[in-house]
């Protein structure tokens, strides 16, 4: 991997990092745990497009370890994870099957599957399904904070080029 490729990286890294941290500030305006904007997301849709599936896959594991340990919750580890992986891959798989143009949904089903990913660790951990009762309100949210996502990340997508990478 060329240098150059390396630091755009390590770049869309702490971008991530940032917006994640900057995002736990933001209070909840919802009653319901879990549910956020994923301000973060925003760096992961713009990789998934434009970068090896791999070096994706190692820029979120790098802002899922950072986030935890910078957010002050380590134990939100397993759930940001679970989360992230779920959305990360189901990305992927319709990365091959979507044009730029439609990257915005595919950031919307990306949050859904993040959230689906949460609720399925939360429920191993808690050794229960009674959680699965918030997965309708949290794909509602989701939906919308990934369409908000997938938007900016195709503004940004559209926009930046880099070449020689």
């Amino acid at each position: 991997m060329k240098t150059k490729r390396i630091v755009l990286l390590g770049l869309l890294t702490g971008l991530a990092l940032i917006l994640f941290i900057v995002e736990l500030r933001i209070p909840n305006p919802f009653p319901i745990p879990g549910v956020k904007l994923g301000l973060a997301n925003i760096v992961t849709v713009y990789a998934v497009f434009r970068f090896k599936p791999q070096e994706t896959a190692l820029t979120v594991a790098a802002r899922v370890l950072l986030g935890a340990m910078f957010g002050g919750n380590p134990s939100a580890l397993l759930y940001s994870a679970a989360g992230a992986f779920c959305c990360l891959l189901g990305m992927l798989l319709l990365r091959r099957a979507l044009p730029e143009k439609q990257l915005w949904f595919c950031s919307v089903i990306g949050a859904m599957l993040h959230n689906v990913g949460q609720i399925a660790a939360a429920c191993a951990v808690m050794g229960s399904l009674s959680v699965i009762a918030y997965l309708p309100m949290l794909l509602l949210t989701g939906s919308a904070a990934g369409l908000f996502t997938g938007l900016t990340a195709q503004l940004l997508l559209s926009r930046m080029h880099f070449s020689d990478c």
